[in-house]
């Protein structure tokens, strides 16, 4: 199996990926790069949500002019998306950008994408090699062979002019097709590779389609950062890799809410409770599993494995702290406990919050 500590790491801005460094979470912006207070913006939002890399289109020199502007309002690094006019990842090094992207499949001519890469080298900038299925020069093959083929070829290009500070990425719309395509490009190359389905699509279509192909890569032991792509508001990117990297034991942001999916032993309204919950407690960043249960069955059970949790019966609420039943409640005074609880939990950072512990005890 391919192991992630086998990657060379590469240093982006203040993030190092590859090298067995955690498996870093990155996305797009969607707003016109020109309009800096809307870029940096939604740059805030994808910050808040856990976002440790954020590319941005660069199609314009005007886009490019205004990189500088948005790197010194954000604290992440920042990527420059360059496709057909290379002559505006000059101007992006010079705004002070972190890493550029190129595609082979747009790439106007080799001797402005030498003269580009040149300059990224005597900058230390790293370059992403991204090939997409959708932009495959005509020359390959239209199968995992011909992503790979093509990839390799452009890495070898720039290896050839003295450059290997590098990342690699290899996507498609399938996800069968893009793991199938990273799996053989990680026999080939040391660099780390950036992973994700393309194109994936929106709502649960898109989530759908982009955790099968990241968690079988990732279980592979393949992909050093992951973008999921999905149309609409891309913060909902970030939180679905988060999702996917916990439930793979990749990395553990923010709470793990672990509900049933109710039947007819359920007495309470649990969707409206787990809903409350899921929205009161979307911020937090603190690793913490949370359990709203709504039976006996297997309640109890799980809201004891959790950091803390809720297990409904008719009229009333058990919550534990740590497998310990803190008291008995109604199901809203039980679900305002629970939520208090890790909102302290995020104060403190820790998961024990004994202070507030205390505090329940006597309270059934």
């Amino acid at each position: 199996m391919w192991r992630r500590e086998d990657t060379l790491p590469i240093k982006i801005g203040n993030i190092v990926i590859g090298g067995g460094n955690p498996v870093a979470v990155q996305s797009m912006t969607n707003t016109r790069t020109e309009d800096v207070p809307a870029t940096v913006s939604q740059i805030k939002r994808l910050e808040k949500a856990g976002c440790e890399l954020v590319r941005v289109a660069v199609p314009t020199k005007d886009s490019a002019l205004k990189l500088g502007e948005i790197k010194k309002s954000i604290s992440i690094p920042l990527i420059a998306d360059l496709h057909f006019d290379l002559s505006l990842g000059f101007i992006a090094l010079e705004m002070g950008v972190d890493k550029i992207r190129i595609n082979p499949g747009t790439v106007p001519n080799r001797q402005i994408l030498k003269d580009l890469v040149l300059e990224a080298k005597a900058r230390n900038v790293p370059i992403r090699v991204g090939v997409n299925k959708g932009s495959l020069p005509d020359s390959y093959s239209k199968d995992r062979e011909g992503l790979v083929k093509c990839a390799l070829d452009y890495v070898k290009l720039i290896e050839d002019w003295g450059y290997t500070n590098l990342v690699v990425s290899i996507k498609s719309s399938d996800p069968e097709e893009t793991v199938n395509a990273n799996v053989l490009l990680a026999s080939y190359v040391r660099y780390p590779i950036s992973l994700g389905v393309t194109e994936a699509g929106g709502g649960w279509r898109g989530i759908v389609k982009s955790s099968i192909g990241l968690a079988l890569a990732l279980k592979e032991g393949i992909g050093d950062t992951v973008r999921v792509s999905l149309t609409g508001d891309p913060v909902m990117e970030v939180k679905v890799a988060y999702e996917v990297l916990r439930s793979l034991n990749l990395r553990r942001r923010g709470v793990n809410l672990i509900a049933c999916p109710t039947c007819g032993r359920c007495q309470v309204d649990l969707e409206s409770y787990y809903q409350e919950v899921e929205s009161a407690l979307e911020n937090i960043t603190v690793p913490i599993d949370v359990a709203v249960m709504g039976c006996s069955v297997n309640g109890p059970g799980e809201a004891r494995l959790a950091d803390c949790g809720v297990a409904f019966g008719k009229d009333k609420a058990v919550f534990f702290i740590k497998g310990n039943i803190i008291g008995t409640f109604s199901p809203r005074e039980a679900i305002k406990k629970l939520i208090s609880y890790v909102k302290e939990a995020e104060r403190y950072k820790d998961e024990n919050v004994t202070a507030f512990l205390l505090s329940t005890e006597g309270d059934a």
